[in-house]
């Protein structure tokens, strides 16, 4: 697969990376594990070498599950996880609150060390911006790890422009991480702009709109009891209906291509900079090797054009978070 570079960084990954969230969490119960090691290790083989994950998918054991599956193949992949939250002291789903003081982000990069089963954190990021915390602190913490040889790359989740250039200050961030996709576009306004400007890559998550651009569901689909999706706005059956003219579009462009709209989707992100790298998740290898297709299917300016104006005539129905949520982004 190709390689590309999180903006000015040396760090250099795969077009497309495998988002592991779903493997243990949050879209219904937890996979077979032994299953998820086998497409773990199928995707290093088919040239995938960008893994995210972090300590709160679980908790803990989306972490094992990437440290089992990557550790004997170390050498050939890069590991993302994220810090930043205090867990149930239980040990169930879910958090207490937010945490990004300094001792608690060295206390998660040992523990993550420990779990991923290697020696330094490829790129940490901070998974929610604390406003308790200056993120100057934050920065400096991180950056102590990179000294200390703990961990190579600094990134930030979901954060606002200007927190991003007050960390970029202290310690040069690698990578942005936050929901982009052809029915998330708000990070085109200001977040761009300003990775553009500071030289930060930008990993896209639920670059699919969480299965939705799949073209795989519709307003009658059932969720399971655990999976997320029941919660968020965007996943009513009023919005999924509504939201259909999305993924018809991406399917008119992907027919005489021969490809899928979660393809098209795929590659109309990788064509909007060449320092976006998406992070799709699946629990499916035929999935996986849908979604890397996508690296090879290129898009013409006319392509892009035609994407662009008709999507703008569609009104994308729902929030993407409950308000509880959304109120933790863009910080």
């Amino acid at each position: 697969m190709q390689k590309r570079k999180l903006g000015n960084s040396n760090l250099e990954v795969s077009a497309i990376g495998l988002g592991c969230m779903g493997m243990s969490f949050s879209y219904g119960p937890p996979k077979d594990k032994q299953e998820m090691i086998a497409l773990l290790r199928a995707a290093v083989e088919h040239g995938v070498t960008f893994f995210d994950t972090a300590e709160v998918y679980g908790p803990f054991t989306n972490e094992v599950l990437v440290g089992k599956a990557l550790s004997p193949i170390r050498e050939q992949v890069v590991i993302a996880t994220k810090f930043g939250f205090n867990l149930n002291p239980d040990g169930s789903p879910g958090w207490q609150g937010l945490n990004s003081r300094p001792e608690h982000i060295k206390e998660v990069a040992e523990a993550s060390l420990k779990r991923l089963e290697i020696d330094a954190i490829d790129l940490f990021y901070q998974h929610r911006v604390d406003p308790d915390v200056p993120i100057e602190d934050v920065a400096g913490a991180v950056k102590d790890l990179i000294q200390a040889g703990k961990v190579k790359h600094f990134g930030l989740s979901e954060a606002g422009a200007q927190t991003i250039r007050r960390a970029h200050a202290v310690q040069p961030v690698t990578a942005l991480q936050s929901e982009y996709s052809i029915w998330w576009r708000k990070p085109e306004e200001e977040i761009l702009p300003t990775l553009e400007e500071l030289g930060i890559g930008l990993v896209p998550y639920s670059p699919l709109g969480k299965g939705f651009l799949t073209g795989k569901m519709d307003e009658n689909t059932e969720f399971d009891k655990t999976d997320f999706r029941k919660t968020l706005p965007r996943f009513t059956p009023e919005a999924r209906k509504a939201n259909q003219a999305l993924v018809d579009l991406l399917g008119v462009i992907a027919k005489p291509k021969k490809a899928t709209p979660a393809q098209i989707a795929l590659a109309w992100l990788l064509a909007q900079k060449p320092w976006i790298v998406p992070i799709p998740g699946t629990t499916k290898l035929h999935r996986m090797e849908e979604n890397i297709g996508a690296a090879t299917i290129e898009l013409s300016a006319d392509d892009l054009r035609e994407i662009n104006s008709a999507a703008a005539k569609i009104e994308v129905q729902g929030a993407r978070y409950p308000e509880n949520l959304e109120k933790l982004t863009g910080r």
